[in-house]
């Protein structure tokens, strides 16, 4: 995130407007108490009755042009600062996009929510109508001393004191408040993530009976949040009060010592007034400091957490020179590659390769590596040893989105967004047509339901799908790879939600692709049958690898799959 200064230089010409008009509406706003000191003297002690009805017409043109001063001001604050606003966002959005996949293993998608919308709101805050109330203290207080000193330096000793007292109060309660804002702002993520993770697994909730549980776990973190406000209000109202009793004495104290002066005849009784006026101004300042201390301690706290962000780098990142050709044929090669995330091994000398136009099965135990493997080969990761390559190129010197580019993927967990089945097969690719889209459709035997919605392709369904079957959701994402017409086709248990029927006219239409390559990963025996070759991954390393009568031969851990899934294929039957 850019420094503070940064916004304040690039939107100066904004900004001038503004404080133009702020600086304009507190000079008028000490014109009034000289107004009624001229009432005070001159009209009533003085009897010059001619002028009251035109100082009563200059109260109401100072009362005007505070009105559009101060409009002009709050305006130009709020505009400005909603902009900047938009542009912290905008930047921070772009920056956790170029983030590797790590980063959002180990973060949550409740505190990335909390810092867009609710870190960034302080922010504005802060450039907006908090920066110019701090403004405004500032200009109000230096006028008003200056047309205190004016009227009386004596008096003018009493709001001398004060203010540095209330300086102080200030500083001690915004250290206070700054420690309590970061545990807000944790705990307010930690929330965000448990109603996000609860609102999109609302049917898993539901499925299992755990209403209650969920409930609970929700309230703990409200009940946290709920003591950390608390703490928050323990250290407000402790210093609050003190800022409004300063204010409070400062104008008693003026009217008491004042009085002694207008009996001495120091002071004219008008002068006393207009004082008095000044002093309840001067109460503003004081009153505010310690609520504006409490916003600014917030806005800082927030951009802690949003700096933090900024901080990460990617450690997937492009290449510094392009070497890739334009065209990608498809060949794939794993050489002696090894990954471990978080202390673990994941995957431990992987080698194979598959030509382009030919097809790679996966099979393995839930945690073998398989998906593993194909995020590698999108570059999700790194490998710590070892090269990923594409037509003899290692990955790492081709740009990421070439690499990922010439790949369409159909994910093990199906994801759709909330639009209509056109824009989730195009993908906000607008050059896929409308004949590519009912080919797509009719490829992964999509088509079969889709024709029979009221809508057909404009029919739009809910956040990840909600309203469509797993089988569904599995065509409907399997018909969005093929429309992409990459050289490279991965999908990964794509067919696991699909009738065995189903499944077989998938697999046949796929041949209609011509020449991509693909690589299936299944737990089915029959998904990966037809394969040029298959691997069979345990723990991360390949145990078997060959064509589906080869692996029947070696009556290994493949020979095993197939009994199983023959047999109960059998006893169905049966």
């Amino acid at each position: 995130m850019k420094k503070k200064r940064y916004y304040l230089l690039k939107y100066w010409y904004l900004y001038l407007p503004a404080v133009l008009g702020l600086l304009i509406s507190e000079v008028l706003d000490m014109v009034s108490p000289m107004v009624t000191k001229g009432i005070v003297d001159d009209v009533i002690i003085g009897g010059q009755t001619e002028l009251l009805v035109k100082l009563l017409l200059l109260l109401v043109a100072v009362g005007v042009g505070r009105s559009v001063f101060g409009y002009l001001k709050e305006y130009t604050f709020d505009r400005t600062s909603f902009g900047i606003a938009g542009e912290i966002r905008r930047t921070l959005f772009r920056h956790i996009q170029t983030l590797s996949v790590g980063y959002f293993d180990d973060t949550n998608t409740g505190e990335i929510m909390a810092r867009l919308k609710d870190d960034v709101d302080k922010i504005q805050a802060a450039f907006g109508y908090i920066g110019m109330l701090a403004i405004q203290m500032v200009v109000h207080t230096i006028m008003i001393l200056y047309c205190m000193a004016r009227i009386s330096w004596k008096l003018t000793l009493l709001p001398m004191v004060a203010l540095p007292i209330c300086g102080l109060l200030a500083v001690i309660m915004e250290r206070r408040l700054d420690s309590v804002y970061d545990d807000i702002s944790e705990e307010n993520a930690q929330m965000n993530t448990v109603a996000e993770e609860n609102l999109s697994g609302v049917r898993i909730v539901k499925a299992f009976a755990r209403e209650k549980f969920e409930i609970k776990k929700f309230l703990g973190h409200n009940r946290k949040y709920y003591e950390l406000n608390m703490k928050l209000s323990k250290v407000w109202i402790k210093y609050n009060p003190m800022f409004q009793l300063i204010g409070r004495a400062l104008t008693i104290f003026a009217l008491l010592w004042g009085g002694i002066l207008v009996i001495d005849e120091e002071l004219t009784l008008g002068e006393l007034a207009a004082f008095v006026e000044y002093t309840m101004n001067a109460v503003w300042p004081m009153e505010m400091l310690g609520w504006l201390s409490n916003e600014l301690a917030s806005a800082f706290a927030s951009e802690k957490k949003l700096q933090k962000i900024f901080n990460e780098k990617a450690k997937v990142t492009d290449p510094t020179e392009d070497t890739a050709p334009d065209t990608v044929r498809g060949d794939i090669a794993f050489k002696k590659v090894s990954l471990n995330l978080d202390n673990k091994e994941i995957l431990k000398d992987i080698s194979f390769t598959l030509p382009a136009g030919k097809t790679l099965g996966i099979m393995g135990d839930t945690g073998s590596g398989k998906t593993t493997l194909i995020n590698m080969l999108m570059r999700f990761y790194d490998p710590d040893s070892g090269e990923v390559q594409i037509d003899g190129i290692d990955i790492r010197k081709i740009p990421l989105a070439k690499v990922r580019g010439n790949i369409s993927t159909v994910m093990q967990d199906v994801f759709l967004f909330s639009d209509t089945i056109e824009e989730n097969v195009k993908m906000g690719e607008r050059s896929i047509s409308e004949e590519r889209i009912d080919t797509a459709l009719r490829l992964s035997c999509a088509d079969e339901f889709v024709n029979k919605l009221d809508d057909k392709t404009d029919t739009v369904i809910g956040e990840r799908g909600v309203g469509l079957s797993g089988g569904q959701k599995q065509r409907i994402s399997m018909a969005r790879a093929i429309a992409k017409k990459r050289p490279i086709l991965i999908l990964d248990d794509s067919t696991s939600a699909l009738d065995m029927e189903t499944e077989k006219q998938v697999q046949r239409n796929l041949k209609e692709l011509g020449q991509i390559t693909k690589i299936i990963i299944a737990h089915r025996i029959s998904s990966v049958a037809g394969a040029d070759e298959i691997i069979v991954l345990d723990k991360g390393k390949i145990i078997e690898r060959g064509t589906h009568e080869e692996l029947l031969a070696k009556k290994g851990y493949y020979f095993k799959t197939y009994e199983l899934q023959i047999g109960s294929v059998m006893e169905e039957v049966v």
